[in-house]
């Protein structure tokens, strides 16, 4: 196994691919945020944006989404509904209007469910303060980090921060008004509601709904910059496909290309790791964990520092698929049913669609993606065997399994390390590799060092592990 050459990319190609997992987290067809950026970056050449600024839209239109798993399961067990087309719903409606809002908010709520249990789940609503301020400023802030993190400029976290504020006082989560609204964060909002229209109900929805929405949602300025190539056929004519995936290095500065090294890379499985297990309370730190496990097996079993360097990658997105998964199945404090648990097994195949579109990370999607694989051919979701399952992958899913069993769970607190032992031996030579499990004995002998690591990766952004946590 060997790591691609970093050298060889942009930043933007890695992101761009990526994206694809934060369209499906909010419930949108593979494309949405680079359709968006075509937007965008379209409103800013007709305002003839310099490059700095340009440079800046362009990735604050890729990561717009970045922060949308953080209010995942807040929005689920409010609506009591699976929270990808309860998302979806919101960006076709002019929520701002609170009859328009309430009866979004009718229509989703307790899908299936009689008129008595959809009155009750409006009353418990209504008795949250702030809901939607609160749901859309968690999600807008975690946006502003993940950008941080990846040591972009301020004004691209600016304006994933402000993605919901409207030009007349009505977004959230601070209710800024006109120019108070960084510039980009207005063009934001104008690019992602016309790529749902234009895509949903052609070019000339997306303008309808853009005059209609001219000075309450949207800077008129702005509006009006849209307006001046609403005949340019070749370039909507192509986003009322749905189909239809723009390439995205065309709309970059070309002086201003940012490049991936190593460093940014892991920096970019970092970012992602933190979206995922954003996505459930259950799961925080669970990505980092697994990598840190995986790094140090690895190194147990006598890796050299690149192939570490890649298992510590593929733990840190192994579970990238379960953006695409319910928080309601994700988020269950009991026992899935057949059918959920069915929908839980998809995450691993999700994972290896999503890797193998992020071209420096294919190598990985893998091993990633094979984490709950069992070397007695038992596992999912493609049924591996001992044969078909390579070192790194047989590592990760020892890993895996560790960490779910050392952490807390809603019906049991975590495991004692030495309990946690006994069960993975348990499985050494039948579901996981006993060499694997060996090296993991030999990691977590007595090392400062060891512990020192273990203890920054998953205490450098969120803090210890919650008390409550999901199965792995």
């Amino acid at each position: 196994m060997s790591g691609a050459e970093p050298a060889s990319f942009a930043l933007s190609e890695v992101l761009g691919a990526l994206s694809y997992a934060l369209d499906i987290t909010e419930g949108e067809p593979p494309g949405h945020a680079v359709r968006t950026l075509s937007i965008g970056m379209r409103i800013a050449e007709q305002l003839a944006l310099g490059d700095d600024v340009r440079s800046a839209l362009f990735y604050a239109l890729l990561l717009k989404d970045a922060g949308c798993s953080a209010n995942a399961s807040r929005l689920s067990s409010l609506f009591q509904a699976d929270d990808q087309p309860a998302k979806a719903a919101m960006k076709r409606v002019d929520w701002s209007r609170s009859g328009t809002l309430a009866l979004y908010t009718w229509r989703t709520i307790e899908p299936g469910g009689s008129p008595l249990a959809k009155v009750r789940r409006m009353h418990a609503i209504t008795q949250e303060e702030e809901v939607t301020r609160e749901t859309i400023g968690t999600r807008c802030e975690r946006g502003a980090e993940i950008a941080r993190m990846l040591e972009l400029p301020e004004p691209t976290q600016d304006a994933i921060r402000s993605l919901d504020e409207h030009w007349d006082g009505s977004g959230h989560p601070l209710g800024l008004r006109g120019e108070a609204i960084p510039l980009l964060g207005r063009i934001l909002c104008l690019a992602q509601s016309a790529e749902v229209f234009v895509r949903t109900m052609g070019a000339r929805g997306a303008y309808g709904m853009a005059i209609k929405r001219r000075g309450r949602w949207f800077d008129p300025a702005l509006v009006d910059a849209m307006l001046g190539f609403r005949d340019d056929a070749a370039f909507w004519g192509p986003l009322e496909d749905p189909r239809a995936i723009p390439p995205v290095a065309g709309w970059e500065p070309r002086d201003r290309v940012l490049r991936a090294d190593h460093d940014q890379l892991d920096r970019v499985a970092e970012a992602f790791a933190r979206v995922i297990d954003a996505k459930s309370p259950y799961t925080a730190s669970h990505s980092a964990g697994v990598a840190t496990y995986a790094f140090a097996i690895g190194g147990a079993m006598g890796m050299d520092p690149e192939q570490q360097r890649d298992l510590r990658r593929a733990g840190m997105l192994h579970d990238i698929g379960k953006l695409a998964i319910s928080s309601r199945i994700l988020d269950k404090p009991g026992r899935l049913t057949e059918e959920e648990f069915a929908a839980m097994r998809e995450h691993t195949r999700f994972t290896l669609q999503i890797l193998e579109r992020v071209h420096c990370f294919r190598h990985l999607a893998g091993i990633a993606a094979s984490h709950h694989e069992r070397l007695d051919g038992s596992g999912y979701h493609r049924g591996l065997a001992a044969f078909d399952l390579s070192r790194p992958a047989r590592i990760l899913a020892v890993a895996d399994v560790f960490d779910a069993l050392t952490a807390d769970r809603p019906y049991r607190a975590a495991m004692p390390v030495e309990q946690a032992l006994a069960i993975v031996r348990e499985q050494a030579g039948t579901g996981l590799c006993p060499a694997a499990v060996a090296g993991l004995e030999a990691s977590l002998a007595p090392d400062p060092g060891f512990t020192a690591t273990l203890t920054t990766n998953l205490g450098g952004h969120e803090g210890l592990r919650p008390p409550l946590r999901r199965p792995a």
